[in-house]
């Protein structure tokens, strides 16, 4: 078994990677930048090392520095958690030539994988359903045109490499075709050092379903169900849930679905955690293959809800060998074996009120909902910055309870427990989405927060406890901070619960 573990990573999911690691008696090792030297997961660590300046490039994403730290406090293993190095094949290859474990896929199975033309491809030789389209490796911009014009517009351009949104861009015109591409190109370029596109037919309203794995080199693959993603604003999912509302009603495709990723990873000879993720075109009754994120999920926490596993212990105890040792039900995808549902909502330092910009600044005070069946990932607290260097997520609710719309009502009654002073958050807008009646009945899209919440503005009521905070800290220069912050606990609004 793995001794002593590195994070490479920052933010909530080093914290979570710790917290399971610590409960496995694993002794754990954090990195930090110069804007993270008193970050949660810095302190919670048993030992933490200074990476280098605030910014990605001169910290998390140093590989070669990250693995002499490694080597130099004689870690076993280094756990890239989700976003900088976690999808780098040269990374994962690098750790290997230097005798450490990295807790994730060969760089083999993730070349194979990462990049979406490549995956396309193998998806093809599995017989496993592909939207049309174009995805040649080093296609040329006028072969993408072509194959655009044959396709039928509109179709949708994106990133070879890379996800999250970037470097995607619906083209409804031929006449639009050229400047779009290189628009999404030089995003892709930015992003992810690779401005190599594809393009492929755009389905309209489509709901974005993904499939957890747990693969291991015993030859065993587990099916852990499904997630629904479909609420995404900007590309950016922002509300989860588990199982789908979609397949419970259309209980016939989890089959089909379950088998083309179990394929797909017994193809590619993927170990580990991954996330199969396919578009399904309700119109349609069909569902197709979109990538594989060869690493842990944001939203892995609702799939634990509704299995009870630990998907961070159970990458660790892969990494080290072990075989997939759990329930048939989960390893056969059996239905029966789902306890409940799941939803996870993502609170995210932005402002509401101005396009969502990200708001940064010193948290003056923190409360976390508590609750049976309520769950708090965060990196975060009193006194803790939110800085511009990062990603503005802050912390993820996570709730889960016996049917969907039990767990939609607790998760807003969360929110409304949930109070952060000093910056602004999306706490209001989700609430609002909560509520909506389609979200509530589950008819949903990748398009619905765009559709319904185009225009959606914060109204008259203060919907967060940080919108107040400046005007609490005014009102006496002399007073202590508890003295002012009971003062803004009393604050009504409608964001709180009254008596």
């Amino acid at each position: 078994m793995i001794q002593k573990l590195l994070v490479a990573n920052r933010g909530e999911i080093a914290v979570r990677v710790i917290r399971a690691a610590r409960e496995m008696g694993i002794r754990t090792v954090a990195v930090y930048s110069e804007a993270d030297s008193q970050a949660m997961h810095t302190v919670m660590a048993d030992e933490a090392y200074f990476l280098g300046g605030s910014a990605p490039a001169e910290s998390y994403l140093d590989g070669s520095k990250i693995i002499e730290i490694a080597r130099r406090v004689c870690a076993d293993a280094i756990h890239p958690g989700y976003g900088f190095l976690s999808e780098r094949a040269d990374f994962s290859e690098a750790c290997s030539e230097a005798g450490i474990i990295f807790v994730g896929p060969s760089a083999a199975s993730m070349r194979r994988l990462g990049a979406k033309s490549d995956a396309k491809a193998l998806a093809n030789e599995q017989n496993v359903p592909i939207v049309p389209g174009c995805f040649k490796v080093g296609a040329t911009d006028l072969e993408l045109k072509v194959a655009a014009s044959e396709i039928g517009y509109p179709v949708m351009l994106k990133a070879s490499a890379g996800g999250g949104g970037r470097g995607m861009r619906v083209v409804r015109s031929s006449d639009d075709f050229e400047s779009e591409l290189s628009t999404a190109s030089d995003e892709a370029l930015k992003s992810f050092g690779d401005g190599a596109m594809m393009v492929e037919k755009l389905v309209e309203r489509p709901r974005h379903v993904e499939v957890q794995v747990l693969a291991d080199t015993h030859g065993n693959v587990a099916c852990l169900y499904e997630r629904e993603c479909s609420l995404q604003r900007r590309h950016q999912k922002l509300v989860e849930e588990a199982p789908s509302p979609y397949l419970m009603r259309h209980l016939s495709m989890w089959g089909e679905m379950a088998d083309c990723a179990r394929r797909l990873v017994q193809a590619s000879g993927y170990v580990g955690a991954g996330t199969v993720e396919f578009m399904v075109d309700e119109a349609e009754g069909k569902f197709y293959f979109l990538e594989v994120n060869t690493r842990l999920q944001v939203e892995h926490p609702v799939t634990e809800s509704i299995t009870g596993l630990d998907l961070v212990q159970w990458q660790l105890k892969i990494a080290s060998g072990l075989p997939v040792d759990i329930d048939p039900q989960f390893i056969q995808g059996d239905r029966n074996g789902i306890k409940g549902h799941s939803i996870e909502a993502r609170i995210v330092a932005e402002d509401p009120a101005s396009g969502f910009i990200p708001s940064i600044g010193k948290i003056i005070a923190w409360a976390e909902p508590k609750a049976p069946g309520v769950r708090v990932d965060t990196g975060f607290g009193p006194n803790a910055e939110v800085t511009r260097f990062y990603d503005s997520l802050i912390a993820k609710v996570i709730v889960h309870a016996e049917t969907r719309l039990a767990a939609i009502e607790k998760l807003k009654g969360a929110l409304l427990d949930f109070h952060i002073l000093g910056v602004k958050t999306n706490i209001g807008y989700l609430m609002d989405v909560l509520d909506h009646p389609d979200f509530r009945l589950g008819n949903i899209d990748t398009d619905f927060l765009h559709r319904e919440f185009g225009n959606w503005g914060v109204g008259d009521a203060m919907p967060e406890l940080g919108l107040i905070a400046s005007r609490a800290l005014s009102q006496s220069s002399q007073a202590v901070p508890n003295q002012i912050l009971t003062g803004i606990w009393d604050e009504k609004d409608s964001f709180r619960n009254t008596i």
